[in-house]
């Protein structure tokens, strides 16, 4: 087995540019998931790294060697992929040696590993029928099976769980998780669906447009965004985000918007207008007319809507706040247990804690870093801030 490192891949289609001098390093067993919305270049990086689309530019280095020009076949990986992409005609056990009869192996060894394959994921007794004959998911392990008999330094993944209906792709997700700790194989495993993402992956790398946003533990990517675009795309439902303004007051740093107060850290900082992120079960819904605790951020506004989850449920608050992209006022979602306790038409006090207000520039997108003494960018020039979050 072995790590892959990609050094500033691109690839233009005329004038897109569909993967943007994206840099990688996947370590040697890593289950690392490329995640993003249909067109961010997720695929075409994965195609890029099988050797299925040659690059505009940068290289794919595989055990540190060069791979990037070296046709498939070279390059000791295997693909399995979206349509599972099998032989009709052909048995599951002729499907699965298929990469070892094209490598002229001998025919006892074939049938070895044949075996041995079938055996890991529980295919011995479908060995004679063919794909027609198969559930969505047998298939799926059927093509997963013909890349795993090839023994190879790493595999590449694209979509393969999106065929399948939702109680299969979570038994499979698991399946898939158990295989990839028992062969400590490097795995590169492409979706746009955030749950593969978040329970599958050691490691996400975030794409939008052809750019990385972030890489990082499905932990860090959740808990600190390194964007805009990546606290909008996390989360059901996702990050409520709300143009604001930083100051101080009192000797604290404060964020406020339209309906709410955010009193953070002590600390001073020039006024700067950023984005206000809040995850939607980091807020607390409180009685009406309860005071406010010492430091307590709040934010005040009106039920829209309720959404019931079974066992949790999502209400839907307008702050008033003007949405730059529509001009209406936006709502921000509270998600907890159900029931939440809450009328649509009725006035709702929320609150939250400084650790989980996330903060970005509103020009940049990026995230803002409240440290000691950090200098922070703004759109006119460096803001000055002192904190020291509890």
């Amino acid at each position: 087995m072995a790590g892959i490192r990609i050094e500033g891949l691109t690839k233009q289609f005329g004038v897109t540019r569909a993967v943007d001098e994206v840099s990688l390093d996947i370590a040697d067993g890593d289950f690392l998931v490329l995640l993003g919305p249909s067109g961010c270049g997720k695929t075409t990086l994965l195609r890029m790294i099988a050797g299925l689309i040659q690059p505009s530019g940068g290289r794919v280095m595989l055990a540190d060697r060069d791979i990037t020009y070296l046709p498939p076949r070279d390059r000791d990986v295997a693909m399995v992929f979206q349509s599972y992409a099998l032989y009709p005609h052909l048995s599951v056990e002729r499907n699965i040696g298929f990469p070892l009869r094209a490598a002229r192996r001998p025919k006892a060894e074939i049938a070895r590993r044949v075996r041995e394959v079938a055996t890991q994921l529980e295919l011995d007794g479908l060995l004679a029928r063919r794909p027609r004959e198969l559930s969505g998911g047998q298939r799926q392990r059927v093509a997963l099976g013909r890349a795993l008999v090839r023994d190879p330094r790493a595999f590449l993944m694209d979509e393969p769980l999106s065929n399948l209906d939702a109680k299969l792709r979570t038994a499979t997700r698991t399946e898939l998780t158990a295989l990839h700790r028992r062969l400590g194989s490097t795995f590169i495993y492409v979706t746009h669906d955030q749950i593969e993402a978040m329970t599958m992956a050691t490691r996400v790398a975030l794409l939008d447009r052809g750019r990385l946003e972030q890489v990082g533990t499905p932990t860090e990517v959740y808990d600190t965004p390194a964007s805009v675009f990546v606290a909008g795309f996390l989360g059901s439902p996702p990050m409520n985000l709300l143009p604001a303004r930083a100051s101080t007051r009192d000797g604290r740093i404060v964020v406020t918007a339209d309906g709410a107060d955010l009193p953070l850290w002590p600390g001073t900082t020039d006024p700067v207008e950023l984005t206000l992120g809040l995850r939607p079960e980091h807020l607390r819904v409180v009685p009406a007319g309860a005071p406010a605790g010492p430091g307590e951020a709040r934010l005040t506004g009106t039920v829209t809507g309720l959404e019931n989850l079974g066992s949790e449920e999502v209400g839907w608050v307008s702050l008033g706040t003007a949405d730059p992209g529509t001009g209406r006022p936006a709502a921000v979602a509270v998600r907890g247990p159900r029931p939440l306790g809450l009328a649509i038409g009725t006035p709702v006090t929320l609150t939250t804690t400084p650790e989980h207000v996330h903060l970005f520039g509103r020009e940049s997108g990026r995230r803002l870093a409240w440290t000691p003494g950090a200098a922070i960018p703004s759109p006119s020039r460096p803001v000055e801030l002192t904190a020291s979050p509890a």
